[in-house]
């Protein structure tokens, strides 16, 4: 029975036409069999430096056969074994934009085990220049930076998953070049705009109720939607956020996870809120504290909300922000009210408090001594006279 040859072993020949052929083993058939890359060059001399430097990437790989395969069938193995297991739908349908529309196009026909960090680097950014389908006004048909940067972690994390199945040598997405984050400013209501929005909203029985909520508690739009009877407790005056409802374009409604682990949490509500609950509690036909309309049995649709704000703006002459806008209105005037980071992250349910303030470095000392005598008031008014609800016997409660 032959040896079986270990991986990284090289040999050389040359060919009749005058050109130097070398061959690594980057890995074994099912059978035994080895699986071979070739290498070419002009020059003895020239296939050797090359053959030296596969060599040192192919050494202890031990490929599959998979390695044949192209990049788009990878991704699409990728899709359905992987992604489609631990990704939330939204998630699942961006991913799949981003390989039909940007990856496969330019790479998907390559055989992945060949791709390199050049033809990763080249991708980006020919889909930075030339990625925009429709011809924008002002950018023409550059891609933003945030979408090549939302494109880059998709990749990386298919090609990671890659090397660890020993289908690719390396990860060619290690060290290529991404645009920086270029996030816009972040709009939010300022108190006077507050006051208005407030106002305007408290004619509405319908959504008074939705908007005092988010406006005091900033949640996830999703999040607020997915409120149920069962996650309010009257007496504690808290809620826990326990789902998210989704709503395709075309599609019928999803209920699924929160964003992430940290999003599922128990947060206490201001006083006037808790009130309100409770008296809207006496009033409900559903077991959902906020359902739709014309379907009480249904949570209310995430876009009827959000078309409803947008009405709202235009109505009263305010910035035509946006839902989440209303989450960041929150956020920043709790902290230049002095809520410190920690307890706001677990109010929004974020991963950790780094990223709270990394979010809203735009929340300055500064900002914050000249907020306190405008918004203090505000909040107070909301709140109640503590200031800060979601505080106890004078101490911050942990972030749940």
């Amino acid at each position: 029975m032959a040896k079986r040859r270990p991986c990284g072993d090289g040999m050389v020949r040359k060919r009749e036409n005058g050109r130097w052929e070398g061959r690594i083993v980057a890995g074994h058939k099912r059978n035994g069999e080895p699986l071979f890359r070739y290498v070419l060059a002009k020059t003895q001399k020239e296939l050797m430096d090359k053959l030296h430097q596969n060599i040192e990437e192919y050494q202890d790989i031990e490929l599959t056969e998979d390695s044949r395969m192209t990049l788009g069938e990878w991704l699409d193995r990728w899709m359905e074994d992987y992604a489609a297991h631990t990704l939330r739908p939204n998630t699942l349908r961006s991913y799949e934009q981003y390989i039909r529309c940007y990856i496969k196009p330019i790479l998907g026909n390559k055989v992945v085990s060949r791709i390199t960090q050049m033809d990763i680097q080249r991708m980006y950014t020919k889909i930075k220049q030339e990625g925009r389908v429709r011809d924008h006004p002002e950018h023409g048909h550059e891609l933003s930076d945030s979408m090549v940067l939302r494109i880059h972690a998709m990749l990386h994390r298919a090609m990671k998953d890659a090397v660890t199945a020993h289908i690719i040598p390396y990860n060619p997405t290690d060290g290529a070049t991404v645009p920086k984050a270029n996030y816009r400013p972040k709009q939010i209501l300022s108190k006077a705009e507050m006051e208005t929005f407030l106002a305007e909203v408290d004619r509405n029985e319908i959504w008074r109720d939705f908007f005092y909520t988010e406006l005091t508690t900033g949640l996830r739009r999703g999040e607020i939607c997915g409120l149920m009877w069962q996650d309010f407790d009257e007496a504690a005056g808290t809620l826990k956020i326990a789902r998210s409802v989704n709503a395709p374009k075309a599609g019928v409604l999803e209920i699924g996870e929160t964003k992430t682990s940290q999003g599922r949490r128990v947060i206490h509500l201001p006083p006037s809120t808790a009130q309100r609950l409770r008296e809207r509690k006496k009033h409900a036909v559903s077991q959902w504290i906020f359902p739709e309309l014309l379907a009480p049995e249904k949570p209310v649709r995430p876009s009827a909300a959000y078309y409803r704000m947008k009405q709202i703006l235009k109505e009263t002459g305010l910035p035509q922000i946006r839902f989440h806008d209303l989450r960041h209105t929150f956020a920043t005037h709790a902290l230049t009210s002095g809520v410190d980071a920690k307890t706001l992250s677990g109010i929004l349910g974020h991963t950790n408090a780094s990223f709270t303030l990394d979010t809203y470095t735009h929340v300055t000392p500064d900002m914050q001594k000249a907020a306190s005598h405008v918004v203090g008031g505000f909040l107070e008014n909301i709140f109640g006279k503590e200031l800060k609800p979601w505080q106890r016997d004078g101490k911050t409660a942990p972030g749940p």
